[in-house]
């Protein structure tokens, strides 16, 4: 099976260095270079006197692509896509028409769709224009796609060319998991309904709460547009956490003067009401289950409600629960090495990183204390396997769980 993935925006020329390494590789007679030549061409090649062509066919088939030059149609076209040049795009279509109508224009497991729906996720509306006019019609697909990306105007471009019935049933689904609140606002304003006709809610809580994403701003804003449409959420503290609500934290405070030392089962903090999953499935770093308010703001970036709680008292080193199998007892500063902020910091600069973990420890976190974690992150992630780290530090139980 393909064990290759190509990317978004897969570079031709790096494909084609690839494609001259894996002959050189084959002609030499190197093991995994020979099984890919066994499992991927379409016939039996003397290692000894394979050619170019071979090895491109084998790396095609390896990235899923059925040929070389399907590999390269697909990504001329991408590139075309991207620098927004539509001649170019018309000129690949028309010569290769049917690759209009294949669902996936990169591999088989793209949610990026064909051409039309590639174009939507980069809301190159001149683009769509002429994808529509030679005929592709893959519309709700590439409006989901857009809405998921935050493209407004081509959300509203879309919409122009297919009813509002026809919009695909889980609509929401797609700015919900990438937290796109201008995605989720253009659909609530085309008259995309928060409940089925008998009555059922359908807003993809369990994705806002579940997603990978932490854009706490814009998850904030998507439950808050969910309550504004009729859905009526929860009256609980971690629900108030979720929509960044502080006011309400207030009350719950006024209220219970216990909740700073308060720790929430699983079940509090992602409300199966709404048909959330497990730990893995409802995406978190370092586990939840068993914490306090402070643990769930390392999670899922909340450094205003950070602050909030600290000012108000909270004990930085508060510790979670711990389980009958002896895991548990970490504080909130574990949370900001394994966890999704800490994942997608890569792409941030270095002072931008950590504000949850600086915060920590400017008020007087203690990184001595020891912890033991079990933890299996999504298997999209990486391997499906458990971590199982014990009597750890917060920096020991990021070393154990990347080795």
């Amino acid at each position: 099976m393909p064990h290759r993935h190509l990317p978004v925006k897969p570079d031709l020329e790096q494909l084609k260095h690839q494609a001259k390494d894996l002959l050189r590789a084959i002609r030499a007679g190197e093991p995994e270079a020979l099984a890919d030549l066994r499992e991927y061409h379409l016939e039996i090649v003397d290692p000894a006197e394979a050619k170019l062509a071979d090895a491109q066919l084998v790396l095609a088939r390896s990235y899923e692509a059925p040929s070389w030059p399907r590999l390269v149609v697909a990504c001329n076209l991408i590139d075309a896509i991207w620098r927004d040049d539509v001649t170019a795009v018309r000129e690949i279509t028309s010569k290769n028409p049917q690759i209009l109508f294949e669902e996936a224009l990169i591999r088989k497991n793209s949610n990026w769709g064909p051409p039309l729906s590639y174009a939507a996720n980069l809301g190159r509306d001149a683009i769509i224009d002429a994808l529509r006019e030679m005929g592709a019609k893959d519309f709700g697909k590439a409006l989901a796609r857009a809405a998921l990306q935050g493209k407004v105007e081509t959300v509203r471009k879309l919409s122009k060319f297919m009813p509002e019935a026809e919009f695909p049933a889980d609509i929401l689904g797609g700015s919900a998991y990438t937290l796109s609140a201008s995605g989720t606002a253009v659909l609530f304003e085309l008259g995309v309904r928060l409940r089925e006709e008998g009555g059922n809610a359908i807003a993809p809580v369990e994705t806002v709460l579940g997603s990978d994403s932490r854009k706490p701003a814009e998850k904030h804003a998507i439950l808050e547009m969910y309550v504004e449409h009729g859905l009526k959420l929860p009256d609980t503290p971690t629900m108030a956490l979720h929509r960044g609500r502080i006011d309400l934290l207030e009350e719950y405070l006024r209220r219970d003067p216990n909740l700073l030392r308060r720790t929430f089962s699983h079940e509090e903090i992602y409300p199966s009401e709404f048909a959330c999953g497990d730990e893995i499935n409802c995406t978190q770093g370092t586990p939840l289950a068993g914490t306090t308010l402070l643990h769930l703001c390392a999670d899922y970036d909340e450094l205003e409600i950070a602050r909030w709680l600290i000012a108000r008292g909270m004990d930085v080193n508060a510790k979670a629960a711990i389980d009958g199998d002896g895991f548990g007892g970490h504080t909130a500063l574990f949370g900001t090495v394994v966890s999704q902020p800490a994942f997608w910091a890569n792409h941030l600069s270095a002072e931008d990183t950590a504000p949850i973990a600086r915060l920590l420890l400017d008020h007087g976190a203690d990184v001595t204390v020891r912890a033991s974690l079990r933890k299996k992150l999504h298997p999209g992630y990486g391997e499906d396997v458990m971590r199982e780290c014990r009597n750890v530090t917060a920096l020991g139980w990021g070393e154990c769980y990347t080795h």
